[in-house]
């Protein structure tokens, strides 16, 4: 068996990230959760990005990604009666 490794720091291998990836890690920081790769020296950060590709996972909503989400405001009469 061939092994291609990605973390040589953590002996994570080529395989283990496509399976963390299958598993739903969409980024490098998800990849480090599962299995500490790139976590120690980070040479191996922008291979585990190539290895994940573009695009592999949906954008998240702005909710989802901590950041406040505008209010909708229905009527502009709510903003003269508000003034």
């Amino acid at each position: 068996m061939n092994r291609v490794y990605v973390c040589s720091c953590f002996g994570i291998t080529e395989q283990q990230v496509k399976q963390h990836a299958e598993d739903g890690a969409c980024s490098p920081r998800q990849i480090a959760s599962a299995c500490k790769a790139g976590t120690d020296c980070g040479s191996c950060v922008r291979r585990i990005q190539a290895l994940l590709g573009r695009g592999a996972c949906p954008r998240r909503a702005p909710a989802e990604q901590g950041r406040p989400v505008p209010a909708r405001i229905e009527a502009v009469e709510d903003l003269d009666e508000a003034a």
